[in-house]
């Protein structure tokens, strides 16, 4: 008992050297270990971003021959991008030989065939929607053109506030006489019942609104005008008219004439008469 503290005091420093000398490496132990050439093992290493490029035997065999011009008409052959300095020092540096980018034209596929029928269907409808809509919008304008007008041209027959001209009675009283002048000639042939309430018609309208008859003549002749042998026709039975009527008003002024004459010398016989029988 008098000898444990003395053994604990020497025991404790022989374990802690006995297990230091157990646990003390025997080599040296390196974070990375060193190489004999370090630029090999650079070249050997796999790029991470750069895709090892053809080399230049491949190159060579798929580059087709340049012509003389150096034009080229070939689309679908494939056109190489030299590859910028740096990314050939850095190829060089990693081994590798310098590659060159290889632009091909993409090849018809189904998905590229059937947006190209699609673009032209859209095309093809957008074309008939923009003609329909054309069609649409000339026939409107059209009809606005013929309302605008028929307006314009109903307006143009009123006559004007100056003129002290009413339509209504005057209109009634054209309408009765073109029926008078069927109930008189319903008797004749059907030339003479056809003519007679359109000439007694006329002749009222002249007399009881003379402006609006006349409107309506100038609308009639513009329309006349788009027609020469209808225009034709119109000027010579309206000489022949005014001719009947120039004659007949000459006659009627001689026939007044010659009645006056008469009444004239009947009174003057009347006077004479009654002066001898003083």
């Amino acid at each position: 008992m008098s000898f444990q503290p003395l053994l604990r005091q020497h025991l404790l420093p022989i374990a802690g050297l006995t297990a230091a000398m157990a646990l003390y490496p025997r080599t040296t132990a390196f974070a990375e270990q060193p190489v004999d050439e370090p630029t090999k093992q650079i070249r050997a290493r796999k790029p991470i971003y750069d895709a090892p490029g053809p080399s230049p035997r491949d190159i060579h065999a798929t580059t087709p021959p340049v012509p003389a011009s150096g034009i080229t008409d070939l689309p679908s052959t494939p056109t190489t991008e030299p590859t910028s300095p740096n990314n050939t020092l850095t190829q060089l540096f990693q081994g590798s030989s310098p590659t060159t980018t290889t632009t091909t034209t993409p090849s018809s596929t189904p998905t590229t065939r059937l947006a190209a029928q699609i673009k032209r269907a859209r095309l093809g409808l957008h074309t008939y929607a923009l003609a329909t809509e054309n069609a649409l919008n000339r026939t409107l304008t059209r009809a606005l053109a013929a309302e605008t007008s028929l307006t314009q041209t109903v307006a143009s027959l009123a006559p004007p506030k100056s003129s002290n001209e009413q339509l209504l009675p005057g209109t009634l009283y054209v309408l009765v006489a073109a029926m008078a002048g069927s109930i008189l000639s319903r008797n004749r042939n059907i030339l003479v019942r056809f003519a007679t309430p359109l000439a007694t018609g006329v002749t009222a309208a002249h007399y009881v609104i003379p402006v609006t008859t006349r409107n309506v003549g100038d609308l009639v002749w513009r329309y006349e005008e788009r027609f020469p042998v209808v225009a034709d026709n119109h000027l010579r039975v309206r000489e022949s008219v005014s001719r009947f009527v120039e004659t007949g008003k000459a006659h009627s002024q001689m026939g007044l004439a010659m009645a006056e004459e008469r009444v004239q010398g009947v009174r003057e016989a009347v006077e004479e008469w009654v002066k001898k029988g003083r």
